[in-house]
């Protein structure tokens, strides 16, 4: 979008919202860069340029605004809905394996060269792998800086940096204060950068686009939560997360404007992946103005979409522990899923110590399950069968599920595997891959959606009918699934 001038300039002078995350707006007489919205005066257009990136700003010499706080906007929705190598690069960047791996590790991911890799991301961002890490580790960092009392050199190598001189020089250069100015500001405003009130809690703000409608999204979390792994407690979702350097518990909270988030991690190396992650679970990055606009040409759904805008679709924070719950959920009600999976996350899942007490374990990661005793499962033969079978694949990494991952192959991986159909590759799809066009024409919840609506009701009718919804028909299918009277479509009391 940064290449259409006169659009760019027209959501600038109209400060719109919508657009922070998709271009970075920097203003040549100070040498500053912004969101879309920032709320100082505009100014004038012959001063403007406009880049894809914050990190392409950085590069260009620009510092990050102290207003609007251009690095802390939603992040651009075309990640999230595209399947590109761009995309799929841009997601792992996201995941913080450029600091994990490096380029090449990036690069070997995504099954291409360094070099690829480079020219890909400049060409369309504007800067390459390690310039959009960096990007995120001055944003990690600053995080760091203003919600905990964790020494400077803790936090540089926290947020990923590998040494405290890189870690000084990058914040004064992105923010134009040294850490401890940083510091200094945010406890003097008393606001986001208050210290937290339990020690080695994490509290921050995640943005989205608005609007945002809390119902189906938070409703299906709590209404399908894993006993042990997940709750719903005072307003609040929680769940734990295995993460690369350890774990962590998360507590999600819907507020005007913003998602309120609790993170204690055992490692605060891990700051990145879980922010992400949790992004991804609450399907934050979403554009749902331009998501609405389409479903609503449709007569038949417009009444849906006005009733209740913002619907998002409700992800997850690992791949591998959906698909496996996509299967323990076959043909069976959402309680019976929760029993299954809660058995297997006594059985097999790693212990973990909640301070408030509500949850118990870790979701048993592939390799833990792959030792798992078939006659211990209590349903079918056929079922035990499928779940070995995915169990097998994930441990073994010839199934992949993860940010990188393509999803065509992913699904065609998916659908050879015994006991896979289109429903559970499709629900797949949609949470665990994040497709935002994946589609369940045969789910029994559609189907009757469809009927009351006077849509067409079998699968192969509907999928056709559903052609005007694309690339949002994982949107349509929370729409269409709202018209029941189901908990998974109420925000919890």
């Amino acid at each position: 979008m940064h290449t259409d001038r006169e659009r760019c300039i027209r959501a600038v002078r109209s400060k719109d919202a919508r657009f922070d995350g998709w271009f970075f707006t920097a203003v040549l007489t100070t040498g500053i860069y912004c969101r879309p919205s920032c709320p100082v005066v505009p100014p004038k257009t012959e001063n403007m340029q406009f880049w894809p990136s914050a990190a392409a700003c950085q590069q260009a010499g620009f510092r990050a605004c102290k207003r609007c706080r251009p690095d802390a906007s939603p992040g651009s929705p075309a990640w999230n809905a595209r399947a590109d190598s761009v995309a799929r690069a841009m997601r792992l960047i996201q995941d913080g394996v450029v600091d994990r791996e490096g380029v090449p590790g990036l690069a070997s991911r995504l099954g291409y060269s360094s070099r690829q890799i480079e020219r890909q991301l400049r060409a369309e961002l504007g800067a390459g792998p390690l310039a959009l890490a960096r990007a995120q580790r001055a944003q990690t960092a600053r995080l760091l800086i203003e919600t905990t009392r964790l020494p400077m050199a803790e936090i540089a190598f926290a947020a990923g940096f590998a040494s405290v001189r890189s870690f000084n020089d990058t914040v004064q250069e992105v923010f134009a204060l040294a850490p401890s100015e940083l510091r200094r500001r945010s406890a003097a405003s008393g606001g986001r950068g208050a210290a937290p009130p339990v020690p080695g809690v994490i509290a921050l703000r995640l943005p989205f686009r608005e609007p945002l409608n809390p119902d189906n999204l938070f409703g299906h979390l709590a209404a399908t939560a894993v006993p042990g792994v997940e709750e719903w407690r005072d307003g609040a979702y929680r769940r734990t997360l295995s993460l690369p350097y350890g774990h962590g518990i998360v507590s999600l909270s819907p507020r005007p404007g913003h998602v309120a988030c609790r993170l204690s991690l055992t490692d605060p190396r891990d700051l990145t992946v879980a922010i992400s992650g949790c992004r991804r679970l609450l399907d934050l990055d979403a554009d749902p103005v331009a998501v609405d606009t389409q479903l609503s040409a449709d007569p038949e759904l417009e009444p849906l979409v006005r009733k209740a805008p913002g619907r998002r679709v409700p992800r997850t924070v690992d791949a591998a522990e959906f698909a496996v719950r996509a299967v323990l959920g076959q043909q069976v009600s959402t309680a019976a899923a929760r029993t299954h999976a809660a058995r297997l996350v006594t059985a097999y899942g790693t212990p973990v110590d909640d301070p408030e007490g509500g949850l118990t374990h870790l979701f048993p990661a592939p390799r833990a399950l792959a030792v798992l005793d078939p006659e211990s499962l209590a349903f079918p033969r056929s079922r035990r069968r499928t779940l070995l079978g995915l169990v097998e694949a994930l441990a073994c990494e010839t199934l992949n599920l993860g940010p990188e991952s393509d999803w065509d192959e992913a699904r065609a991986r998916l659908s050879a595997l015994p006991g896979f159909g289109p429903w559970t590759v499709e629900a797949i799809a949609m949470r665990a891959l994040g497709d935002p066009d994946a589609f369940l024409p045969t789910d029994l919840g559609m189907r009757k959606a469809a009927a009351h609506l006077g849509l067409p009701a079998t699968p192969a009718a509907l999928t056709a009918r559903a052609a005007a919804w694309r690339p949002w028909r994982a949107y349509a299918t929370q729409y269409l699934w709202a018209t029941d009277d189901h908990p998974i479509n109420r925000l919890p009391a």
